[in-house]
């Protein structure tokens, strides 16, 4: 079996002249994420030299490693070429492979094939990618005249264009997908391929059975991933071997480093968002101007139709509603009904696409190891790599623990919800049921994500009673919230004579005139650029505003670490306060632990005689309790949180833990939102309709804004905060000025380029200039500089953006320097 070399013309990577990589990676390694529309320097490839005639051989060549398996096999290589070809070139033979012993019926080599003789090993080394495969005759063949554009197509033709020349298309093999893409660019910038696995989030190929590699699932040769944004392939130093191996892990495993292939000129399968023309073969042009062009927006909408409708076609797109637009967002509005009726199906579009894709990720063959926690309810641990996973897994999610089942043991499921997350990516899962957990297995499991909708719920209810309820906000609020023209109030009352607080830093003159302003506004907005203790600035007012004596004060931001941080700085002051989290968190460590509510309900009234306390601790030695005793529980907690909710100055939580029943029958008049500027509009309306007077809204527009997940409810406008619309429509911000964080060098660009050039310097070069530490900058009295890398861009696991090995590796080196200068790392040093 032969192939036609390649031409002496076309472009290859070479194998040992790349751009440079670091050292072998240790395990745990940073990789540096760059944006993804970033694009990689573009390299001068040599071309592919011309071989000599080699041997035939004889034996297959075999490799093992261990703990892989090992085996022997062939990929299918394509006919001779024609007699008449136009050059008497050589051809290269016997095409060997390595793969692990397979585990279905369908072909999935590990490896890819062997790829030349040792008599030429360095010339295709530098040559792989260029392999210019024949079509075979009668199965790839591109008929001549026929017009991909119009008529059906085959099967495994290209869903963007038509394409079906099996040597240039590839099948996205999820299992719910299966369709088939060519490795085309057409009028984007990634081949259709890539684009779909991009948009689709799916990872998984397999090539074509007519395509010269025959029928092969891509995946890592060591540890099986399939990943194809994490795979890529190496050359053996001494033998002539092309293997397939996957960035992470196996790329740093040790095992992998005496074997003899050089890991150090491991290269993406994914170049410049396309396959590597020897994997996956790039269309002829003849075929790519016969094919039907499609731009980046149809690809765009046909990606977000199959996500409904998996069958759809690009002509579906012309249906009358099929890709209608929702009523965006506006300055004004009339009144809350039309506010409920712009933003409520935006929210329903953003929790349809969030279940989506939360069910949609799960992982088989989960190895768990179980423990009892301090409450007696089990505990699963395993490991839930990053790289498989879009979502973010934080503590308190929820999450399904299933078991398929077998000829011994029945199926199980069982919901529970995060605890923790180690550092080497372990995941502990308290259940909810301790019972009929099958504790003697540890293999085989299945882990799926629960969708909540509670936060959703909570966003449409409080729209509900800004619409309906008219005390939930003071008419001078409402009208400002919608936008309308009102006359500038001022309240009335005895200003302090001094804006600190106690236990904080005393406030810079910004600050001061902040807090004093503030005081006197009913709605107020503060802009607090880096490092200007906008957290210092609201706690200061939370301080006076408790002081004040109209009530409680209800402070909220949008996650957990930004109420938990502000919850301490107030709790400095000496106001008592309560952080209420959501029971799913109640299992949680964190830093404020003692000022949250169920540890006070528990530490209350630690006596003999309290009866809460005698049920708690049996519900904890026994696991559970009675159907009476439970209900009691339930009874004397509800009872003992509304008390400790009741005295409290100042109650912390997140904007949709505003929403919780316990807080139902409260009202606030003062609200304090921080981290206003990454919230959406309806979830900073959660604590506002809990009948609110007075408003602060803390933030900067300029920084990150709220994470929306819906590309066509962003572009609808859910993406703008409330504190940048009410910015837009003319409420000007307090800005605090002066910033306590960064050398007066590093402060120079964002004061410039976002605040106008009006951020000032709380300290000063000596300050942040640390005696004894060695390192060359470029210039002495600044420390600051560019460091240039030449390293190779690749593809995250994601697919949605870029990490260069190099910048990571580099960027390691000096912080390990830094740090064994004796830099600080504790925050409150800020000696960085």
């Amino acid at each position: 079996m032969a192939t036609q070399p390649p031409s002496t013309a076309t472009a290859a990577v070479d194998l040992y002249e790349t751009a440079s990589q670091p050292d072998a990676p240790a395990a745990g390694d940073a990789y540096t994420f760059l944006e993804f529309n970033t694009q990689g320097d573009d390299f001068d490839y040599p071309d592919f030299p011309e071989l000599s005639q080699p041997p035939p051989r004889s034996t297959p060549l075999t490799s093992s490693i261990p703990g892989a398996g090992t085996s022997s096999s062939s990929w299918p290589a394509p006919p001779p070429p024609p007699s008449d070809a136009a050059s008497p070139e050589p051809d290269l033979t016997s095409q060997d492979v390595h793969t692990p012993p397979a585990s279905s019926s369908s072909p999935s080599p590990r490896s890819a094939s062997k790829a030349r003789p040792s008599a030429a090993a360095d010339g295709l080394a530098s040559g792989v990618v260029a392999l210019n495969f024949e079509d075979p005759v009668g199965t790839g063949a591109v008929e001549d005249g026929y017009d991909y554009s119009k008529g059906d197509f085959v099967e495994h033709a290209c869903r963007y264009c038509g394409i079906h020349n099996p040597a240039c298309v590839a099948r996205c093999n999820v299992p719910s997908c299966r369709k088939w893409f060519c490795n085309s660019r057409g009028n984007t910038s990634g081949s259709h391929i890539v684009n779909h696995l991009v948009r689709a989030k799916h990872k998984e190929v397999c090539l074509h059975k007519d395509s010269p590699l025959g029928e092969t699932i891509l995946e890592c040769y060591n540890c099986g991933c399939r990943n194809v944004f994490l795979l890529g392939f190496i050359s053996a130093k001494a033998e002539n071997v092309v293997v397939l191996l996957c960035r992470e892990p196996c790329l740093s495993v040790n095992a992998l480093k005496d074997m003899n292939w050089d890991l150090s000129q491991w290269c993406p399968l994914i170049d410049d968002r396309c396959f590597l023309s020897w994997l996956v073969k790039v269309p002829s042009e003849q075929e790519q101007l016969r094919a039907r062009q499609i731009s980046a927006q149809q690809i765009n909408k046909v990606e977000e139709l199959w996500k409904t409708n998996p069958d759809a076609s690009l002509e579906d797109l012309e249906k009358p509603g099929v890709d209608d637009e929702p009523q965006p967002v506006v300055l004004k509005y009339e009144d809350a009904y039309q506010y409920q009726n712009v933003f409520a199906p935006l929210i329903k579009l953003e929790a349809d696409y969030d279940k989506m894709m939360k069910e949609s990720q799960s992982k088989d063959n989960v190895t768990v190891r179980w423990d009892i926690g301090l409450n007696k309810k089990r505990v699963a641990y395993f490991v839930f790599p990053k790289e498989d996973n879009e979502l973010r897994l934080v503590p308190g999610d929820e999450l399904r623990l299933r078991y398929p089942g077998d000829s011994s043991h029945p199926t199980w499921q069982s919901v529970g919800h995060v605890i923790k997350l180690t550092a080497q990516e372990e995941v502990a899962l308290e259940l909810r049921a301790s019972q009929g957990v099958p504790t003697e297995l540890n293999v085989g499991f299945s882990v799926d994500f629960v969708w909540k909708s509670t936060s959703f719920d909570r966003m449409q209810g409080a729209m509900k009673t800004f619409a309906v309820d008219e005390t939930s906000v003071s008419g001078y609020i409402y009208h400002h919230l919608l936008g309308h023209e009102v006359e500038h109030q001022i309240i009335r009352n005895t200003l302090p004579r001094r804006f600190g607080a106690p236990g904080l830093p005393e406030l810079n003159a910004s600050q001061v005139l902040a807090v004093k302003s503030v005081l006197q506004k009913p709605v107020s907005l503060i802009q607090g650029p880096p490092g200007t203790g906008k957290t210092v600035t609201s706690a200061a007012i939370v301080y006076h505003m408790a002081k004040q004596g109209q009530g409680q004060v209800l402070v909220c931001a949008p996650s957990n670490v930004a109420v938990d941080q502000l919850a301490e700085k107030i709790s400095s002051t000496g106001l008592k306060v309560v952080r209420l989290c959501a029971k799913s968190r109640e299992a949680v460590s964190s830093p404020v632990e003692h000022l949250t509510l169920h540890y006070q309900v528990r530490h209350l009234d630690t006596s003999e005689k309290s009866e809460l306390h005698k049920l708690q601790q049996l519900k904890d030695e026994q696991g559970e309790l009675s159907s009476s005793d439970e209900k009691k529980y339930k009874a004397l907690k509800r009872a003992t949180e509304r008390e400790i909710l009741q005295s409290a100055d100042v109650i912390c939580c997140t904007c949709v833990g505003a929403g919780d029943p316990r807080l139902s029958n409260f009202r606030f008049r003062q609200v304090l939102i921080d981290e206003s500027t990454q919230a959406t509009e309806p979830e900073c309306l959660i604590p506002l309709v809990l009948g609110v007077k007075q408003v602060v809204l803390v933030g900067d527009h300029c920084q990150l804004g709220p994470v929306i997940m819906c590309k066509k409810a962003a572009r609808a406008g859910l993406a703008q905060s409330l504190f940048e619309r009410l910015v837009i429509l003319g409420v000007k911000p307090f800005r605090l000025q002066v910033q306590y964080r960064m050398h007066p060098c590093l402060s120079e660009f964002p004061s410039n380029c976002f605040y106008e050039g009006t951020l000032q310097n709380g300290v000063t070069v000596n300050e942040r200039q640390s005696s004894g530490i060695d390192f060359p900058w470029p210039v002495p009295n600044r420390p600051m500089f560019f460091y240039v890398q030449m390293g190779q861009e690749e593809i995250s696991a994601s697919g949605t953006s870029y990490l260069n090995r190099t910048e990571a590796a580099n960027v390691e080196k000096i912080v390990t320097t830094f740090l064994r200068s004796g830099v600080h790392t504790d925050w409150s040093y800020h000696t960085l």
